[in-house]
């Protein structure tokens, strides 16, 4: 090979190099991007079972109360017999 022929391939070889590098750096934010969303999608689903046992919790309470409501109901009529 002569002088020109290798200067031709290492010019090549530098336009791959430096669009390997732009498309390494393409992926890299792309990947930091779906770590991301993947982050909050956790935090999202974090807070729906959160809220799920807050609204469990609601209900047990508020089945509670009735119970007691129902109760105090029935031995206020109990004691009126």
């Amino acid at each position: 090979m002569n002088r020109t022929e290798l200067i031709e391939i290492i010019y090549a070889l530098q336009q791959n190099e430096k669009g390997l590098r732009k498309e390494n750096q393409e992926l890299k934010e792309k990947l930091e991007e779906k770590t991301i969303r993947l982050s909050e999608a956790g935090s999202i689903a974090e807070a729906a079972l959160s809220l799920n046992r807050i609204f469990e919790d609601a209900q047990a309470a508020a089945e509670q109360y009735i119970h007691s409501v129902k109760e105090m109901y029935e031995n206020k009529e109990n004691e009126e017999k």
